[in-house]
Order: C-alpha cells, then sequence, then structure tokens
C-alpha cells in the first residue's frame, strides 16, 4: 500500500520514505491530466495521533493574491517522484467548488464535523474512523475538576 502512494518511472530506483515537512511545503499539485491545481502551503499534523491531517493548498489568484485555500485529506495526495509534485486525482473544476477558506479565516481543523465533510469531498475515510486510531481524551479545564 505504501508503494501506491509513490509514483515513479524506475520501480528499482529507492525512493525517499520520510520528509521534512519544510521540503514539501511549496510543491506543487497536478492532478492525473497534468492541471496544475495549486502548491503545498502547510502540512497539518494531528498532535495527538502523530498523523498528517491534511495539506492546505493554494489555488487560484494572480500572483498568490486572492488564493482561495483547501484543507486536502493527506491520503487522497500521491507523491510522483519522477516530476517532484503531488498528484490530486480531481478535476480542476470540482477543486474550484471544494469547500475552502481564506487565508485570515481558517477552520477548526479539529472539529470532526467539518472534517468529515472534507474527506467525504474528496471520498476518503477520516484517519480518526479507521482501526488503529485511538482518540485522546480532551484535556478538561482546572474550573471543571473536581476539587476534594
Amino acid at each position: 500500500m505504501e508503494r501506491e502512494k509513490i509514483s515513479q518511472s524506475d520501480p528499482d530506483k529507492r525512493y525517499r520514505r520520510v520528509l521534512s515537512a519544510a521540503t514539501l511545503a511549496g510543491d506543487s499539485v497536478k492532478n492525473s491530466a497534468g492541471d496544475d491545481l495549486g502548491k503545498v502551503d502547510h502540512i497539518m499534523i494531528d498532535i495527538p495521533s502523530g498523523r498528517v491531517a491534511y495539506a492546505v493548498l493554494s489555488f487560484g489568484g494572480f500572483l498568490r493574491m486572492g488564493n482561495k485555500l483547501f484543507a486536502v485529506p493527506w491520503d487522497a495526495l500521491k507523491v510522483d517522484e519522477d516530476r517532484k509534485c503531488f498528484i490530486l486525482d480531481v478535476d480542476k473544476a470540482k477543486l474550484e467548488n471544494a469547500p475552502g477558506f481564506d487565508k485570515d479565516n481558517w477552520p477548526d481543523m479539529a472539529d470532526q464535523t467539518w472534517g468529515t465533510q472534507i474527506y467525504s469531498f474528496y471520498g476518503r475515510t477520516p484517519y480518526w474512523e479507521r482501526p488503529g486510531y485511538e482518540r485522546e481524551e480532551p484535556l478538561r479545564s482546572r474550573s471543571a475538576t473536581t476539587r476534594p
């Protein structure tokens, strides 16, 4: 399954399994037809699980002005080692109609209702609904704790 996430023309060439998030930010995103879908601006980590939750793509605008941002499930992306880009298998028109946000108005990415809508849009199962995911109990504030 891991090999399915990486595309390369030379199967004997060793591919990179672990990369710095900083090296991936700024990488272009294309669809399977070769259309430019934007760039990866941010990689969002679910801290309790240690999983990559989303890639935030910027798309549209002129000279990055007026770009719309999109949270895309990490497992919806495939790395193309030959072209050094990500592949997101969606039509450009579908991405234009995807739920998005602007740089000054980010959604609560920890909100599972919002996240379920995003994962559903891209036809993916949320990582928190997959076997092996252990939900961490939310921290309680001091005022909510009982005192002896």
